[in-house]
């Protein structure tokens, strides 16, 4: 009697499965950190939109690039506030928002306070902050802004700005700070790269489901 060929396919299918598994992981370790890295061809814009999340380090590339010529006017995200920091003001300390900070250290590293655009807004995420720049977009008539943001949230960003520009005349074009220290090339030996990048993940996942983060 001849033996059932099930066993013999399970074993098949389950070996397959952990080749594509490891495959995937493979992959995973050795693109995974500067697939998140999609930057555009550097191009002049109309403006330079620096994204919040860090205090000087995508604020320093956008000095850069302005005093290379590539823009004539720096925007600043507004990010959004920690509840603390609501607080202290409203107990009357004088906290500076982390744009205003930034544009101290833009002025004092030779950006002329008329070429810096501080937004008097809040906005909390990524998609928030392509519809601000869209809103701006439209009102100005620009028609290239350089996005300046960190590695591995560059395909991302790119992502929502793409999305929040459609319709406009407005493109965008995503360039990465030099002074982010990460690296994508190796992305899982540090913890701070591997925490980074697995939330860019999980975010752009999300991206691909049609939510927004």
């Amino acid at each position: 009697m001849l033996a059932s060929p099930r066993p013999a396919i399970k074993r098949l299918i389950f070996a397959a499965a952990f080749l594509l598994v490891l495959g995937g992981v493979g992959w995973l370790l050795v693109n995974g950190g500067r697939f998140l890295q999609r930057e555009d061809a550097l191009e002049r814009g109309d403006a330079i939109f620096v994204l919040a999340g860090t205090r000087l380090e995508r604020a320093l590339e956008a000095v850069d690039l302005y005093k290379q010529g590539y823009a004539p006017l720096i925007v600043l995200s507004p990010g959004y506030p920690e509840p603390a920091e609501l607080l202290v003001r409203a107990r009357g300390v004088d906290f500076p928002p982390e744009s205003s900070i930034a544009h101290r250290a833009l002025v004092q590293l030779g950006v002329p306070a008329n070429a810096i655009l501080e937004v008097p807004q809040s906005v909390d995420n990524t998609a928030a902050e392509a519809n601000l720049l869209r809103a701006l977009a439209i009102s100005r008539g620009w028609t290239r802004v350089i996005i300046v943001t960190s590695k591995y949230h560059l395909r991302r960003a790119g992502f929502a700005f793409r999305r929040g520009l459609r319709g406009t005349p407005a493109r965008p074009i995503m360039r990465a700070t030099r002074y982010d220290p990460s690296d994508p090339a190796n992305w899982w030996r540090r913890r701070a790269d591997l925490r980074f990048a697995g939330s860019e993940w999980v975010k752009l996942l999300l991206y691909w489901c049609g939510l927004s983060a």
